[in-house]
């Protein structure tokens, strides 16, 4: 695909992209999207419907049976599943997650062990590196990985893991060296098959949105590891783990944006067709001004969400100021944009039998997950005042 993005208009294969997802998410993934949410269960259909039409790991390059998506073209995939299910567009997006780190530092052998099965839809990835007492202090984990002759042996506990249970391979930052003059340094990245001795996983965490997309513990005791499955060189896991960030931020904030743009499109056409006081509640120019400017944050995020995507693919050096700015104000926007619709809905809108509570209670976690929006300031921040 061509890598020259315009800044202010996408390429013509962009829009295409656009028009085949938005079509399937349309009518594979849309129509059982309120029944994900109640039943808290896991959108197989959507997993079925993206990996048949190719749309589930775009990210994946050519040589590993990848398309070779740009990064603008994964976010909009993410973004325009999103658009009708939030839960959904997890399975892209955890799919990039987890394999960025095995993209940025793996072996070529740890490459063609994992990547081609996710390309094709056989296996999806996680990503776990937060734990209970580690979530914003990534460097103080505590699960540990040691050396036992060729192999590797894992202990200890991963938690807030989305699609844990449902993925077949995971991306995992362990203790590798404890007596690391810098905590940071004696971190290694590993990727843990599901069958894997001594893996498990725990139960389904109860959350307030993306309940189609399972949230779980995974553990580790005495789980053993060929040693061909580290990513990159022993201590180099953090830095990995950081980088890999650069690239999935602008993707966290492609869920919000399609979040946003979901609420937005049902509540333009709510208010067209809601009549009180003699006409459509859409005449009144206090919901006007409300619309416009749902509608102009939303284009804001837009903006800011692809520039992102291209800064990252192109390796400049703003990308991760970009990134965190993307993911934050795109997330912002998402909750302010979905809370705005409820409110547009009036009482209808604080029902199950509307969309947007469910789109408001997801966007919620956009402005947590992969760092919260606090986070991201203080990595902006930190990247104003280093010049």
């Amino acid at each position: 695909m061509e890598q020259n993005y315009g800044l202010y208009q996408l390429g013509e294969e962009h829009d295409a992209l656009r028009e085949a997802v938005r079509a399937l998410a349309e009518k594979e993934i849309a129509p059982h999207a309120a029944e994900v949410d109640e039943d808290s269960r896991y959108p197989k259909e959507a997993e079925a419907a993206l990996a048949k039409a190719g749309f589930n790991a775009v990210h994946i390059p050519e040589p590993y049976d990848g398309q070779g998506a740009d990064a603008v073209s994964a976010c909009i995939v993410i973004e325009e599943v999103a658009r009708v299910c939030a839960s959904s567009s997890l399975i892209p997006a955890v799919n990039k997650l987890g394999t960025q780190p095995i993209l940025l530092s793996a072996s070529e052998e740890l490459k063609k062990q994992v990547l081609p099965s996710i390309a094709n839809g056989e296996a999806t990835a996680s990503y776990a590196l937060s734990e209970r007492e580690a979530g914003s202090d990534t460097a103080a984990m505590r699960t540990t990985a040691r050396r036992d002759g060729e192999n590797w042996v894992l202990n200890g506990t991963k938690c807030w893991i989305t699609n844990a249970g449902e993925s077949t391979w995971y991306t995992v930052m362990a203790v590798s060296d404890p007596d690391a003059e810098k905590k940071a340094n004696g971190i290694s990245a590993f990727v843990v098959h599901k069958d894997d001795p001594g893996f498990s996983v725990g139960p389904k965490e109860r959350k307030l949105g993306i309940k189609g997309s399972p949230t779980r513990e995974i553990y580790f005791e005495n789980c053993v590891l060929p040693g061909d499955r580290i990513i990159g060189e022993p201590g180099t896991g953090l830095k990995t783990a950081l980088r890999t960030l650069d690239h999935t931020r602008p993707t966290i904030g492609a869920q919000a944006l399609g979040i946003a743009q979901g609420a937005l499109d049902q509540a333009v056409a709510y208010v067209k067709e809601r009549k009180q006081f003699g006409k459509a509640i859409g005449e009144f120019q206090g919901l006007q001004f409300m619309l416009a400017d749902m509608a102009m944050k939303t284009e804001a995020a837009r903006g800011m969400v692809y520039t992102s995507a291209a800064a990252t693919e192109r390796g400049d050096q703003r990308a991760g100021f970009l990134a965190s700015a993307a993911k934050c104000y795109a997330s912002d926007v998402a909750m302010s944009v979905t809370t705005d619709a409820v409110q547009l809905f009036g009482g209808a809108g604080y029902t199950r039998d509307f969309p947007v509570e469910r789109m408001m209670r997801d966007a919620k976690i956009t402005q947590i997950y992969e760092g919260t929006n606090q986070i991201q300031r203080m990595v902006m921040a930190r990247s104003l005042l280093k010049g």
